[in-house]
């Protein structure tokens, strides 16, 4: 990084009981990709891979990816990042998730997801694996016997794949497969975030297990970044509630001399059942701003403020989920 970075305290930490270390930041892989249908722009192929080799060189140690984003790209842009800073460094973690192809989530399309993973990103062992939005694939029986989880645990034990993760959106989801005990590591998406406090008892549960905890889109998909930009949160309508805090959350924001985007980050950053905050990046010059965003801490009375702004109606997003 040409920009100076003051890493803050317990920027490295490790990720619950898997060993695995990991930055306070991930970089989410979803846009590196290109998924102008779910963010509503294009990322061209050489910027993405510019931002890899510029990630790779970076104080963010990890990249969050998955087999489905965009038919494979983002792991192919990946692995063409690696490929061109001259390897993966020794210190950095690439996580990718499984995901269903033409409607198949059975043990055999997990098995076959691994390996086209592998290939894509030049990576003979997967550190991190996460079976993925397992909400809208329950009719698959991804728990039944030579289903998606119990393959899941049988690469593991091959060494094929380390930590063992559930990623996915719906709290109540999360919990059923929390119950199944096989997971290391849980990811969340859009429910911790400045105005949505859903997967507070979800984290407890997990935080208390030793897992891993890993929050995801703490933006909201990108309404905490633009309140005033498309009126969308989680990756759908958003509610005026939400919306409404959203706004007068960027307010108290601008009163205290920072902006939403770095708020957003920092509520999670400061919560100590957080290992790892996970936001999408698609320009290299997006990484030294999200560095100064971590680096900026804010007093107790701005969050008392916070606190204030956040919606009663915090679940509002599972309420339409599958």
């Amino acid at each position: 990084m040409e920009t100076t970075f003051k890493q803050r305290a317990n920027w490295l930490r490790t990720l619950g009981s898997t060993g695995l270390t990991v930055s306070a930041v991930a970089a989410g892989g979803g846009p590196i990709g290109s998924m102008p249908e779910m963010f509503g722009y294009d990322v061209p192929t050489e910027q993405a891979v510019d931002l890899v080799t510029k990630l790779l060189r970076s104080p963010v140690r990890v990249i969050d990816t998955s087999n489905g984003y965009s038919g494979g790209d983002s792991e192919r842009r990946i692995g063409q990042g690696i490929a061109r800073a001259g390897g993966l460094p020794a210190d950095y973690l690439i996580s990718t998730k499984t995901d269903a192809k033409d409607g198949d989530y059975s043990g055999k399309r997990v098995r076959q997801s691994i390996k086209e993973s592998m290939e894509r990103l030049g990576i003979d062992k997967l550190p991190l694996v996460y079976l993925h939005d397992p909400e809208y694939a329950l009719d698959q029986g991804l728990d039944a016997p030579g289903g998606a989880v119990e393959v899941l645990v049988e690469l593991q034990r091959e060494g094929v794949i380390g930590a063992l993760g559930v990623a996915g959106g719906d709290v109540k989801v999360m919990h059923q497969f929390l119950d199944l005990g096989v997971f290391d590591v849980l990811l969340n998406h859009n429910r911790w975030t400045l105005v949505d406090r859903s997967a507070g008892a979800l984290f407890d549960r997990a935080s208390a297990a030793g897992m891993g905890v890993v929050n995801a889109a703490y933006l909201g998909g990108g309404l905490l970044a633009n309140p005033h930009g498309q009126r969308m949160y989680g990756y759908r309508p958003a509610s005026d509630a939400t919306v409404n805090a959203a706004v007068a959350l960027e307010g108290l924001c601008r009163q205290w001399g920072t902006d939403l985007a770095t708020a957003a980050l920092q509520f999670s950053l400061r919560d100590p059942r957080i290992h790892m905050s996970v936001v999408g990046i698609s320009k290299p010059q997006r990484i030294d701003p999200l560095l100064v965003s971590a680096n900026t801490e804010l007093p107790e009375e701005f969050w008392a403020a916070a606190e204030k702004l956040t919606p009663d109606a915090s679940n509002w997003l599972d309420q339409v989920d599958p």
